[in-house]
C-alpha cells in the first residue's frame, strides 16, 4: 500500500508540475523545502550532520542557513527534473552552462570511451539532457532499482525519454555493457559519490573516510576510456552551472586494484573541490561517513532485514 502512495504521488508530481508555469512551478519548490526544512525530519538533520564535514567550524546557525539552501536546491532539482520532458531542445541547450567544456570535447575527440563522473549535486539529469542534446552525445549509465517496480519504471523510461540508455545497478550484467559501450568510443555517465554496493573503495573524503562506488575508476582502468569528474551547482539565474574537471590519469605502476584505489582516491577529491565551493548545492541526504554508518541501529541477529544507508 505504502509503495503504491509512492508510485501514485510521484506520477502526480510529474503530471501536475509539468503543466504549472516555470515561476509558480519554482515558488513551489521552494514553499515545500521551506516546509521541509521547518520540520527538522530525518532527511534534513542528516544533511546538516554532513554539511557539518564540509564546512568545519560552521555554528549551529551558519549550518541551518546551509540545510535550508540545501533543500530548496533538492526541490529544485525535483521541480526541473518533473518538467525536463517539457522543455525545447534550445531550452535545456541553454539551461546547463559548465566551466572548463574543452576537457569534455578533448577526451570524447580521444575515441578512447568517457567515463564522465558525478556526486550528487545540481541537477545530472539535466546534465545528462544537455550532453545529449547540445553535444549530441548518446551516453549509457546506471540508475538504483527503487521500490516500487512501477517506480523505477517511471525514472527509466523520463531518462530514456531524455536520450539515456539506462541500465539497472542491481543484477551484475551491467558492469559488462558499460564497459563495452565504452571499447567502441561511447559515453558512460556515472552518480560516484555514494557506494551502494559492498564492493566500494575507502577514500579520505574532507579528511574522514568514506567509500566510493569502484565503477568509474575500474572501467577506466580495464578499457583505457577517460575518466572526468564533473560537478553542478545552481547560482540565482535560470541557468545550472558545472564544471568538467581535469582527466584522471591511469597510473603507470601498480596492479589494477591498486590504480583503481589511486584514482578512486583522486575522484573524490574533485568531487570535495566542488562540494566545498557549493556545499548548499550537494543533496545527501544519507550517511555517507563510515563513522557514521558504523553508528546506525542494527538489526537483532535474527532479523535479515538491513537499514538502507
Amino acid at each position: 500500500m505504502r509503495e503504491r502512495l509512492t508510485d501514485t504521488l510521484y506520477g502526480l508530481g510529474w503530471s501536475t508540475v509539468n503543466k504549472l508555469p516555470e515561476p509558480v512551478a519554482a515558488e513551489l519548490g521552494r514553499r515545500i523545502a521551506d516546509l521541509a526544512w521547518k520540520k527538522r525530519g530525518k532527511g534534513v538533520l542528516r544533511l546538516e550532520a554532513n554539511l557539518a564535514r564540509v564546512v568545519p567550524g560552521a555554528d549551529p546557525r551558519r549550518l541551518a542557513e546551509l540545510s535550508r539552501a540545501g533543500m530548496r536546491s533538492y526541490m529544485r532539482y525535483w521541480m526541473e527534473s518533473f518538467r525536463l520532458p517539457s522543455w525545447s531542445q534550445e531550452r535545456i541547450r541553454t539551461g546547463f552552462a559548465p566551466q572548463d567544456r574543452h576537457n569534455l570535447e578533448q577526451a570524447l575527440a580521444s575515441g578512447r570511451g568517457v567515463v564522465l563522473a558525478l556526486p550528487h549535486m545540481g541537477n545530472y539529469d539535466l546534465a545528462g539532457a544537455w550532453l545529449t542534446t547540445a553535444m549530441n552525445q548518446p551516453f549509457t549509465t546506471v540508475a538504483e532499482r527503487l521500490k516500487p517496480e512501477t517506480l523505477y519504471d517511471r525514472f527509466v523510461a523520463y531518462r530514456e525519454g531524455l536520450g539515456m540508455e539506462v541500465l539497472p545497478h542491481a543484477g551484475g550484467s551491467a558492469f559488462g555493457i558499460l564497459a563495452r559501450r565504452l571499447r567502441a568510443g561511447g559515453v558512460v555517465c556515472l552518480v560516484a559519490d555514494r557506494d551502494l554496493s559492498s564492493s566500494g573503495i575507502e577514500v579520505s573524503f574532507f579528511g574522514e573516510p568514506v567509500k566510493m562506488p569502484a565503477g568509474p575508476a575500474v572501467l577506466a582502468v580495464q578499457t583505457g576510456a577517460v575518466l572526468l569528474p564533473a560537478t553542478l551547482w545552481y547560482d540565482r539565474s535560470p541557468v545550472m552551472r558545472g564544471r568538467i574537471h581535469e582527466p584522471i590519469e591511469v597510473p603507470t605502476t601498480g596492479t589494477r586494484a591498486e590504480k583503481a584505489a589511486a584514482m578512486t582516491q583522486t575522484l573524490a577529491d574533485a568531487f570535495a573541490s566542488g562540494i566545498a565551493d557549493h556545499p548548499q548545492d550537494w543533496h545527501m541526504l544519507q550517511r555517507l561517513w563510515l563513522a557514521d554508518l558504523d553508528r546506525r541501529p542494527r538489526p537483532p541477529a535474527e532479523s535479515s532485514g538491513t537499514e538502507k544507508p
